[in-house]
């Protein structure tokens, strides 16, 4: 089985990482496991220079982990090597329901456009065909489907929508379904 991955992208401020936040618990109450790939274009510094961790780093670890009993991280220094795609920064994670990836432009996957025009910004969906709905905060006009913004179980329901149309096509992946009709 494929893991059902799913894009969420618009300018910077338009409000991503607020829709990611508040679809997680909504997507908990469905009994869904919900992974998160956030791609930065600034180096990581996940603890202060003085740490332990990163100070093994800077001593020329190639991977440290840091490990309590709530939770771990693996910081690996890439040095000379290219950055890992998504789909190998993916098979790194347990298996979940339902990936959502912030960022990773130039990657062949569904996505949906978070779009504000009050924001002033120029939106991605007219020259970007893996956009395939807008979450947005106004009416718009375009032929893909438009999501409120502010309704997370519509944007959620899109989203497992989505994901069940490319469960029923065998070996397809995420990038097969094709958008689902909305009940508006």
């Amino acid at each position: 089985m494929h893991p059902f991955i799913l894009g969420i992208t618009g300018t910077s401020g338009s409000g991503k990482t607020t829709l990611i936040t508040a679809l997680l618990p909504w997507f908990r109450v469905q009994g869904l496991t919900v992974n998160v790939v956030k791609h930065s274009h600034h180096p990581l510094e996940l603890e202060p220079p003085g740490k332990d961790s990163a100070r093994f780093r800077a001593a020329g670890a190639a991977e440290v982990m840091v490990a309590s009993p709530y939770r771990y991280a693996i910081v690996r220094e890439l040095a000379d090597e290219a950055e890992p795609t998504l789909a190998e920064q993916v098979a790194r994670l347990r298996p979940a329901d339902i990936t959502l990836v912030e960022g990773f432009r130039r990657e062949a996957i569904p996505r949906i456009e978070v779009y504000r025009p009050a924001h002033g910004r120029a939106p991605y969906y007219p020259g970007d065909p893996s956009i395939i709905a807008l979450a947005t905060d106004t009416r718009m006009d375009t032929v893909l489907p438009c999501l409120a913004l502010d309704d997370i179980a519509q944007v959620g329901g899109f989203i497992l929508a989505l994901r069940d149309q490319a469960a029923a096509m065998p070996g397809a992946g995420a990038g097969a379904a094709r958008v689902p009709e909305l009940a508006l």
